[in-house]
This record gives C-alpha cells, structure tokens and sequence, in this order.
C-alpha cells in the first residue's frame, strides 16, 4: 500500500489519518505541537481534540514537514483557513510537484474571498487538486457512525484516488466534479450554523429552526450559482446534508458559537468558550462583502454579520426576514423573471 500524509493534528485530521490508516496505508501525521507528537506515536492518541480515540500503529506523526509529505503521493490539508496558506507554502516546497492535494478546511481567506482549493492551485501550481466536505463530525466519524462525504475535482483520477484511500464499512465517499459549489456549501454553512444557535438559544421553536434551514439553504444557493456553482449541488451531501446536521448539533463549533451569542455572550467570550476555530465567524465578514459586491440578496448572511459587527438583535433579523424576503419558495424552478419581491 501507498504512504498517505495527512496535515493537520486538529478531530478531523485526526479521524481522517486512522481511516485511512485501517485501510492499510501508512500515514504520515503532520502536528505542530512536539509534545502531541510524541503522545500520537507513544500512546496512539490525540487526547487534546478526540480523547479515548485509538490510532492505528501505522499512524506516524511528525511536525517535520519534509518528513511528512515527502514522496507521498496523496496528501490531505487539515488545518484552520486563517494559516492554510503558510501551511500549504510548506507543504508545496518539500512535495511532489505533481501530488494529489486534498483540501478538508471549510472556511475562506480573510480579505481575499479565496477558497482554500484557489490557495492550493496557487501556491502549488502543478499539483492535482480536490476537496472533501460534507456533514462530518469528526467525535460521530471516530464513533464509527455512519457517514457520507464528498470528493469533489475536476479530476477523475483524485476522485477515484481519494474515494478507494478512505472508503470503509461505515464511512461512504460520494463524487462530484463541481469543486466550486462542494467547497462553497462547506464554508457557508457555517453561517447559518451560528444563526441556528442563536435562534435555539433564544427559545424559538421547529417552525423558526426549519424555516431558517430552508431559507439558508436557498441563499447558498442562489450566491453559489451568481459565482457560477451549480445551484444543485447545494441539493447534496456537501450542502444540504452538511447543513442540516450543522444546524442541529451541538458538536458543531459554529452551532455552539451561536449558542453563545444567544446567551448574551460576547463573539470574543464565544469563540473563548468554544476553544475551537469556527470557521462561520470569518466567512460571515467575507460573504457579506461580496455579496454587497456582487448585489446578491442574502438577508440571513447579512443579518448575521450585523449581530456580530454590529450588535443588532436576532428578533430584529428575523422580523426583517419575514418581511422582505423573496417570495417564491424554490427559487431555482423559475426563470430569474418571476422572482418577486415582497414589500
């Protein structure tokens, strides 16, 4: 079997490493911190982020990057959006030109609205690239819970490559060659994730919670498609699956976020409580200024950002929604000249 590197010491890197380790390859584990390093190759554990968690033997962690990546043909890049691209530098330097690179992180570059695959096309140019998103939480993957996930590349070889790497009994990989769109529905979700928080946190029943996850779900699609996503693929595993599930869990880091934030706490003492990156609370600031660009509607986005940014009231979000949102229920069945707005 292949030697597999996976980048990235955080619950998901970690369970995607032992998945592929029980798949009889090696993997090469990449942490920063020494002292996990040794508890992972000591211990077979990552105590800080999965405790109780064993690791397959053939889980080999470092925090020497040229250890880790050198020669491997496929590596996976698991670490938080805001040092994905130094990371990636790193990466880029010490592998194979023409490795298969695999992004997981589902979040947006502060103050350049660019996606975590533009990054690994940039900064490693003759590399393959793909992304893996879907509705994956890292504690119910590592409790052997059932879960699908998606491939998404251009690239019918890192499909193939990355789907026979990680399939098993419990864990289905799914593919789709709309990059774009896979990795856009696992960056905005996070957005709505906190909005659902706050919304549970404030008391608000069923009705509230399902019409927010509707009406989110159509406002990921309806930006996707303005940045040319196919709409449908937020119809899958990657969009709506993976919202649903963040939307409705509180092991959801940016679902706990919102929970904070309903509870009257700072977005400083949330993101302290959480311990955690949640990714929503960078990509609300990205999307809500390209979509002010772009001139698309997103109400609950935008709505989002004021709460944060600018302290306004989660009742006043959703008064303003019941009031002036579009009125055609499913937008996409219609042609854009019978979309109504309602005044």
């Amino acid at each position: 079997m292949s030697t597999i590197s996976v980048i990235g010491g955080g619950s998901f890197g970690t369970v995607i490493a032992n998945i592929i380790a029980l798949n009889s390859h090696d993997v090469r584990f990449w942490m920063r911190s020494e002292e996990m390093v040794n508890e992972v190759n000591i211990n077979h554990e990552n105590s800080l982020y999965l405790p109780g968690y064993k690791l397959n033997e053939r889980v080999v962690a470092t925090n020497n990057m040229a250890a880790a990546v050198g020669g491997s043909e496929v590596i996976f890049v698991a670490v938080p959006s805001e040092s994905f691209r130094n990371v990636v530098q790193n990466v880029a330097r010490y592998s194979q030109e023409k490795a298969i690179l695999v992004s997981t992180t589902k979040g947006i570059e502060a103050d350049s609205f660019v996606l975590m695959s533009q990054i690994l096309v940039e900064e490693a140019p003759k590399a393959i690239v793909g992304v893996l998103s879907g509705p994956n939480l890292a504690k119910e993957m590592a409790g052997k819970n059932l879960t699908g996930t998606v491939i998404a590349s251009s690239h019918e070889e890192v499909r193939e490559r990355v789907k026979k790497v990680l399939k098993s009994e419990f864990f289905r990989v799914y593919t789709n060659d709309d990059m774009f769109g896979v990795e856009l529905g696992g960056s905005l979700k996070n957005i709505y994730a906190i909005i659902a928080g706050i919304a549970h946190a404030l008391g608000m029943g069923y009705n509230t919670n399902s019409m927010l996850v509707t009406r989110s779900l159509t406002e990921m699609a309806r930006f996707g498609s303005e940045l040319g996503a196919d709409p449908m693929t937020f119809l899958g595993l990657s969009g709506v699956g993976d919202l649903i599930v963040t939307c409705s869990t509180p092991l959801s880091r940016n679902y706990r976020v919102g929970l904070a934030l309903g509870q009257g706490k700072s977005i400083e003492e949330a993101a302290k409580e959480v311990g955690q990156v949640a990714e929503g609370v960078n990509t609300v600031k990205q999307v809500k200024e390209k979509a002010e660009e772009l001139g698309v509607y997103m109400p609950l986005a935008t709505g989002l950002y004021k709460i944060i940014y600018e302290k306004e009231s989660m009742t006043n979000i959703i008064s303003s929604l019941m009031l002036s949102e579009q009125a055609l229920d499913v937008e996409f069945a219609a042609s854009k000249e019978k979309i109504l707005v309602e005044h």
